[in-house]
């Protein structure tokens, strides 16, 4: 190789030079090399000049002025070294894949890219990815060091992936590699920006230069003709656009109809997100099997790359429900018996943090979320006491550890993390293992564990020791060990963790029942103080057949002490293991209130949809504090449906009630003067009845009676708390459902 055909503007003299190769590392330098000497952070590369003279280096690039070298040796000044190195490294490396991608931005990068290259995978394009968690091509993955490569090692894989006939190479490009001119030298077709937030402001020292370091890639690397895909919501999108005008480049954007493609509906159901997507004024219907609603933008910027990578968007939106989630970003690890959830996730900026807190509660509403993070050594000191503050804020517990201290003292680090955190109970455990280890053994039915900061990464920076540490690996052994314990028998776990007593996870459990005159083998029976009799005098009876255990006010020293299970109310306690079991299953639950046609409404609905779903319906009229409670607990996990009536005798009882069922969907039969001897008039019954839709699910169903004089006051209440109305009626004909005739047949109407 000639010096000429690498290097501009050279003086006639060295135009002819020949040399071998290039090197920035004294101790890779090989005969006849060029060394470019790079002052980097903590090492100068000026002076590693004579080791890598002596390794063979026979031309010198630096920045500086003033070297001194032997005269058989070739010194050349530039401007910038690592810019002339990148541009060098890629034009030794000429061949690489055909398409390449580029992903910046604070977050979502490795998310994006691993999407993008699952979409394309798919549709059986040959892919690679390269970035934070490695490197990605066929069934090979290979971990790296940097999120953005040096040039030498970059131009190598891409001329290898070429070899191996891969033309689709999606790369997530940090803003330090940006900055430093890594990348100089390769064109880019497709770039994403994702966001910008606080990060790596010990490097940029200010969020312009953080800003116009990922701005790089669009304004210098991207080529004309070529495609940006970004978010129509986020600030920088002016600049952008601008970019993209001045440089012709076309711009796709998630968030709009006009200039991309648009989320039109979102539904949480349990672990997956149902979506409803316009892309060209045309609807797509598509679920994704990811937690976290940010996962949604991510997915629309892969789809909008896939498609520019020539995929359809029908082909492209078909494969979605098959995407994984990426290893150590809002991702779900093993699987625990008593419902509780452990998400593993790389959140280590203020903004990561929040984002993936708010998602998870936004998602598992009812769900505890307990906390176990720390942050790393010799960064960005501002952010800590920002973390604390914002682990405070969405947390339920705290287990405050090591992250990388590197050379740093943990102890001082976890300080400033403190001096955010002003209220909530800490539970500081420097050993990173112990804390998750602690923090999955505390978990209750239902609740959730985000163990952030570290995400994928496979060692623990010490500063002058680096260790083997996986998150994942300590979270799978943590659960395989908790497991051991519970049950697959769910309400065993929740009177378990109500109780603080331990049923045996293999105890056959049957029933739950409050009568013993109808109590049953393997039944538990609670022994409930009620209005006119006292079930705790009736222990014994209920021990003659045969049950499995008692949950009593007060210890029967006539039956076995180990199968009694002494709480301060068994009313309160039926009500509290209810609650937390409904909030644990996924059966859809239909509550049932009005004041005449509860009961044959719910034998109705009961009936029928036991003909199509696993279904199960309170008996008789149990409809109270006490036959409510005790009807959820009866559900079976596997349940689609679960139907109750909902009575009262006073205001705020129906509110009591739907509070421990969170129905999916309401009804209100009609509103009359029955059972009206605790009310002043018709209006407050109207008024007492509507609590039902105080506690309905998010985006749920109550359905209403037109014929009923308090229609128009109940759909109004339902409006307010944004409610779907669905109407009936017989005589009111614009009711959404509503009677057209009637006949009747040999004794059967029609």
């Amino acid at each position: 190789m000639l010096l000429k055909d690498y290097i501009p503007n050279l003086p006639k003299k060295y135009k002819d030079i020949f040399f071998s190769g290039v090197a920035f590392d004294s101790s890779k330098v090989k005969r006849n090399n060029i060394f470019f000497a790079i002052k980097g952070n903590r090492l100068d590369g000026n002076h590693f000049i004579n080791m890598a003279i002596k390794k063979g280096a026979k031309i010198i690039i630096s920045e500086e002025k003033n070297i001194k070298v032997k005269r058989d040796i070739i010194f050349l000044k530039f401007q910038n070294v690592r810019k002339l190195l990148a541009e060098i490294s890629y034009k030794i490396y000429l061949r690489r894949p055909k398409k390449m991608i580029a992903v910046t931005g604070t977050n979502g990068k490795s998310s994006i890219a691993d999407f993008y290259y699952q979409i394309l995978d798919f549709n059986f394009k040959k892919v690679a990815s390269i970035g934070t968690i490695g490197i990605r091509y066929n069934e090979n993955k290979k971990p790296l060091n940097n999120t953005t490569l040096d040039p030498i090692q970059l131009a190598s894989i891409l001329k290898d992936l070429k070899k191996k006939n891969i033309e689709n190479v999606i790369m997530e490009t940090s803003s330090h590699g940006l900055k430093q001119n890594r990348l100089d030298g390769l064109s880019f077709d497709i770039a994403i920006f994702t966001n910008l937030s606080h990060d790596h402001l010990d490097y940029h020292k200010n969020m312009k230069d953080y800003l116009n370091s990922k701005l790089y890639l669009f304004n210098k690397l991207t080529k004309r003709g070529g495609d940006i895909i970004s978010d129509s919501t986020i600030p920088q999108i002016e600049r952008i656009r601008k970019i993209a005008k001045q440089k012709k480049i076309k711009l796709s954007l998630i968030s709009s109809k006009k200039e991309g493609i648009e989320l039109l509906s979102h539904k949480f159901e349990n672990e997956k997100q149902l979506l409803s997507i316009s892309y060209k004024n045309k609807k797509y219907f598509t679920y994704l099997n990811l937690i976290g609603k940010i996962q949604i933008k991510n997915i629309l910027m892969a789809v909008l790359a896939a498609n520019k990578s020539g995929l359809k968007v029908d082909k492209i939106i078909s494969k979605l429900h098959k995407i994984k989630s990426v290893e150590g970003r809002l991702e779900k690890i093993g699987k625990i018996k008593n419902n509780s959830k452990v998400i593993l996730d790389y959140a280590h900026t203020p903004a990561a943090l929040e984002l993936a807190l708010y998602n998870l509660k936004e998602q598992f509403p009812y769900s505890k979320i307990n906390l176990v993070f720390g942050c790393g050594g010799n960064r960005d000191f501002e952010k800590r006491s920002i973390m604390g503050k914002i682990a405070e804020k969405y947390s339920y517990q705290i287990y405050l550890t090591d992250d990388n201290p590197r050379n740093e003292t943990p102890s001082k680090i976890r300080n400033d993390i403190k001096m955010g955190i002003k209220n909530k109970k800490i539970i500081e455990i420097p050993d990173r293992k112990k804390a998750i280890q602690e923090a999955i053994k505390n978990l209750k039915s239902g609740d959730l564990l985000l163990v952030a900061g570290k995400g994928h990464e496979k060692s623990q920076d010490y500063g002058i020791k680096k260790l083997f540490f996986s998150d994942k690996e300590i979270i799978l052994k943590s659960i395989k060990q908790k497991n051991k314990f519970l049950s697959n028998n769910l309400k065993i776990n929740i009177i378990n963790e109500e109780s603080n007593h331990r049923i045996s996870s293999n105890q056959i459990i049957k029933n739950i029942s409050i009568n013993s005159k109808i109590v049953q083998k393997n039944d538990i029976f609670f022994a409930i103080k009620g209005n006119r009799l006292d079930g705790n005098k009736f222990v014994d009876q209920a021990f003659k057949k045969k049950i499995s255990y008692a949950i009593v006010n007060n210890i029967n020293k006539n039956c076995p002490s180990s199968r009694q299970i002494k709480v301060k109310n068994s009313l309160n306690f039926l009500t509290k293991c209810a609650s937390t079991f409904r909030e644990n299953i996924n059966a859809k639950i239909i509550s049932i209130t009005g004041s005449c046609g509860k009961t044959t409404l719910k034998e109705m609905i009961g009936n029928t949809l036991k003909k199509v779903s696993k279904t199960t319906f309170s008996p008789k009229s149990f409809n109270n504090k006490f036959g409510v409670p005790l009807s959820l607990f009866n559900l079976k996990q596997n349940d689609e449906f679960g139907i109750f009536e909902v009575g009262m005798d006073k205001r705020g009882e129906i509110d009591s009630l739907t509070k421990i069922l969170k129905p999916d969907l309401g009804v209100i039969t009609n509103i009359s003067y029955a059972h009206s001897k605790n009310f002043q008039n018709i209006k407050k019954i109207a008024e007492a009845k509507a609590e039902i839709m105080n506690n309905i699910k998010k985006n749920g169903i109550i359905v209403l009676n037109m014929d009923d004089n308090f229609y128009k006051y109940h759909e109004k209440t339902a409006l307010k708390k944004k409610l779907k109305v669905i109407s009936f009626g017989i005589k009111n004909k614009s009711s959404t459902v509503n009677l057209k005739s009637f006949r009747k047949i040999k004794g059967k109407y029609e």
